[in-house]
């Protein structure tokens, strides 16, 4: 009996919208979700499209898995970020072309824009290159992850976390077009970065948004209440 269907085919949806979304090609991404003693992750070489419910495979977090399918390569990357970080739910590994165009120069994204807060500080840092599904690419992984949402792997890619498969997707799109408009802005020279007490400003502002809350302490609406019409 396959267990976790919701989760198994948040994944499955997930993986297609990387694909439609561009921010993959293929059968290069993966995806990972928690469940209670372990993680749900895609298997490898399966094409997308292909997937049910029965192919992801469940895994524990002493490295051991369950069914006929093998999981992804890079089931370490998943493994070893959700065991430390308890805040994310959905781990997402993609090829996006402007991300990993500069991940092939090592580069991260400085704060040249304040929407970089989203990924948890004032840059999005590139992890050193190691050889795709080795314990020392998950471990460089984890350290550029430190106190923060997403980043980019040398010479490979991008990883994203998420309280949801759903929330992962959204801040994948939005770092890969943080990477895209940082390589158009290089055109004119290095562009201006803010510095990191303007990005604890806007983390904090975004923060009282999500949870509709006054995003200054003037900014709150007169406590009147407006006639219907």
């Amino acid at each position: 009996m396959t267990t976790n269907l919701s989760e198994r085919q948040a994944v499955i949806d997930g993986c297609l919208a990387m694909n439609r979304l561009g921010i993959n090609q293929g059968m290069s991404g993966n995806l990972s979700h928690r469940i209670d003693g372990g993680f749900l992750v895609t298997p490898t070489s399966m094409p997308y499209d292909a997937l049910t419910p029965a192919d992801i495979v469940e895994m524990g977090f002493d490295g051991t898995y369950l069914g006929d399918r093998r999981p992804s390569s890079e089931w370490r990357i998943h493994r070893d970020i959700l065991r430390a970080r308890p805040d994310v739910t959905a781990v997402l590994h993609a090829h996006p072309p402007f991300a990993t165009a500069l991940a092939v120069h090592g580069r991260g994204i400085p704060s040249f824009h304040y929407m970089v807060a989203l990924a948890g500080g004032d840059s999005i840092r590139c992890a050193p290159y190691a050889t795709f599904g080795t314990q020392d690419l998950s471990d460089h992984a984890l350290t550029a992850l430190d106190g923060r949402l997403a980043c980019l792997l040398a010479n490979h890619g991008m990883i994203v976390l998420g309280s949801s498969v759903a929330g992962a997707l959204a801040l994948a799109v939005e770092v890969e077009t943080l990477a895209r408009q940082y390589l158009y802005a290089q055109q004119f020279g290095e562009p201006a970065i803010l510095p990191p007490d303007e990005i604890a400003r806007v983390a904090e502002k975004m923060r009282r948004m999500k949870y509709g809350q006054p995003i200054d302490d003037n900014d709150a609406p007169e406590d009147t209440a407006r006639p219907r019409l």
